[in-house]
C-alpha cells in the first residue's frame, strides 16, 4: 500500500505500468476513491503509466483536519509527481477530479502535458445547498445522501439495468469517511474557477454527460469555451460517465491522449 506522507497529510496511490511510459494520472470525485477508475484500466494501462491516488480525505488517504481547498488537493498532485520524480504527465479528473485538474492546468502548467476534464464544473452550486449537505452528512452520516447521489451520478435506466456496477459505487460512497466527505464539500463549495480558465494553455478535453444533474452539458461547454482549442464531448450518460458508458468514455479519452 505505498503512501506519501507531504507533511501536510498521508496519500494512498498505486502506479501500475511500463517504467517507460508516458505518466497518466487519475482524479477521483467527491465522495468515491481510485477504485473509480477501474473501467478504464485495463485499455489505459496498454498505453501509460497510470497513477491513481485517493484524495486526500478518501478512501485510504489520511483524513486530516478540514476544510480542505482546491488549491490544497491539487498541491496534493504536486507532491506526488514530486515523490514519483515525474516531471510532466497527463492529467485526467472526474468531477471533483477535475477541479483539481483545472487548478493544476491554472496553477502547475509546466507539470501537465495533456488535461482531460470530466463532468465538471469551474462553479458549482450555492453555498447554501453544500452547507445543508454537510450538514445533514454530520449528523445522519453518508447512508442519508447515498440515494440521492445515486439518482444524479446515474440515469434510471443505468440503476435499473446495472445493479452490480451500481452497487460497487454505493460501496464506495458508504466507505467514505464522514470528515472527509465534509472538508472537501467544503473545497468545492468554496471554489471558483471561472475567470482563470482562460490561463490553461494545455490541451484540453471537456467531457460532459447529456443526462447529468450535478454538473449539467452547459457547465462543460463552458469550460471548453473558455479554453483556447479545447475539445468538448459529450456523452449519452449522467454524471459518473466514465462508469455508464465505460467504452465510449474511455475511447473518447484515448483518442485525445493518443493522437
Amino acid at each position: 500500500m505505498p503512501m506519501l506522507d507531504t507533511g501536510k497529510g498521508k496519500l494512498h496511490y498505486q502506479i501500475e505500468g511500463h517504467a517507460e511510459a508516458p505518466v497518466l494520472v487519475l482524479s477521483n470525485s467527491l465522495g468515491t476513491n481510485l477504485d473509480m477508475w477501474s473501467p478504464q484500466m485495463p485499455a489505459l494501462l496498454e498505453h501509460f503509466r497510470v497513477l491513481r491516488y485517493d484524495t486526500r480525505g478518501h478512501g485510504q488517504s489520511e483524513v486530516t483536519p478540514g476544510p480542505y481547498t482546491i488549491a490544497q488537493l491539487g498541491a496534493d498532485v504536486v507532491a506526488l509527481l514530486d515523490h514519483l520524480q515525474i516531471a510532466r504527465a497527463h492529467f485526467c479528473g472526474l468531477s471533483m477530479g477535475g477541479m483539481t485538474g483545472m487548478w493544476l492546468g491554472i496553477h502547475a502548467p509546466s507539470r501537465i502535458d495533456k488535461l482531460a476534464l470530466c463532468n465538471t464544473s469551474a462553479a458549482i452550486g450555492v453555498p447554501e445547498m453544500w452547507n445543508a449537505r454537510i450538514t445533514q452528512v454530520r449528523q445522519d452520516g453518508m447512508q442519508s445522501v447515498i440515494p440521492a447521489v445515486l439518482e444524479r451520478w446515474f440515469t434510471t435506466d443505468f440503476l435499473i439495468h446495472a445493479p452490480t456496477q451500481v452497487e460497487r459505487v454505493r460501496a464506495m460512497l458508504a466507505a467514505t469517511s464522514v470528515e472527509g466527505y465534509v472538508a472537501n464539500c467544503a473545497a468545492v463549495r468554496d471554489m471558483d474557477q471561472r475567470t482563470e480558465l482562460g490561463r490553461i494553455t494545455r490541451p484540453t478535453l471537456v467531457i460532459a454527460g447529456r443526462y447529468d444533474k450535478s454538473t449539467p452539458p452547459e457547465h462543460g461547454e463552458f469550460i471548453a469555451k473558455a479554453i483556447a482549442g479545447a475539445r468538448y464531448v459529450e456523452l449519452n450518460a449522467a454524471h459518473l460517465s466514465n462508469w455508464e458508458v465505460a467504452q465510449s468514455f474511455t475511447q473518447q479519452l484515448l483518442d485525445f491522449l493518443l493522437n
